[in-house]
């Protein structure tokens, strides 16, 4: 799939990413660096997340991007982070909460602990991510945030209790904090992603019986890929999204 959109007000731009150095957010840190954003991201796959800095970097000199390791369920390490990327780089403008672990878990064996480790790593970070940048942003005269849903919970898939749950939970952020932070010229969404065909998926989860399954539900029948989110992402995140805001963008081939 070929980028045909080119944002101006991009270039330049301070960007965040969780979970950057794979599937989804790998291709979102990509896209964001062709637009000549200044783009950091924290991951936990250290190897995964240098490859990509490497590829990047190799593809052009002008490629400003950035990756620290970060488990995203330290908050304080999370926060620490946006402030040491701001003290650099100036005002995050462009915060994306992408990073989410959708490993599936019966519900009859689901531990408080274990419960609020779902929490921990799929809504948590997206809050305290947007504590730390959000300061910044206002003063920079605004910004865009970008909350990462999934249609799991839209269309009632079991499995994933806490996961569906986190997930579901991120809309109420959402709205709350688009309504908070609106006065300040901050927008913020939520990208509804559908069945994304990543490595992982395929790895751990989706059979070629699961994704016929998958695209009989779907109006397009297509694999959908992560180039198939990138394109809302940065049109969320440019200027050119000024009057769009609380709002829920979903990227599924009409799955729901």
């Amino acid at each position: 799939m070929t980028q045909s959109a080119i944002y101006p007000s991009l270039e330049g731009r301070t960007a965040f990413v969780t979970g950057g150095g794979s599937g989804i957010g790998a291709e979102l840190v990509s896209a964001l660096t062709r637009q000549k954003a200044n783009v950091h991201f924290v991951d936990i796959d250290v190897a995964a997340s240098e490859a990509l800095v490497a590829r990047l970097q190799n593809e052009s000199s002008d490629h400003r991007v950035a990756f620290t390791h970060c488990d995203i369920r330290d908050v304080d390490r999370l926060q620490q982070t946006i402030r040491d990327v701001e003290a650099e780089h100036g005002a995050i403008r462009v915060l994306v909460n992408n990073a989410a672990n959708d490993d599936r878990h019966d519900w009859q064996s689901v531990t408080a602990d274990y419960w609020d480790e779902r929490m921990a790593i799929n809504l948590r970070p997206q809050f305290f991510a947007i504590q730390a940048a959000a300061p910044g942003m206002a003063e920079a005269g605004g910004g865009s945030i970008i909350n990462f849903g999934s249609i799991s919970w839209k269309v009632a898939l079991g499995g994933m209790p806490g996961y569906t749950t986190a997930k579901a939970a991120i809309h109420g952020l959402t709205r709350g904090m688009a309504r908070d932070l609106g006065e300040s010229n901050i927008r913020v969404n939520t990208i509804i992603p559908g069945a994304i065909i990543t490595e992982r998926q395929l790895d751990k989860w989706i059979t070629p019986e699961d994704e016929a399954r998958i695209q009989a539900n779907q109006c397009l029948k297509q694999r959908l890929l992560p180039e198939h989110v990138a394109p809302t992402v940065l049109f969320l995140a440019a200027d050119d999204s000024a009057g769009c805001t609380a709002h829920e963008y979903f990227i599924d081939a009409g799955w729901c």
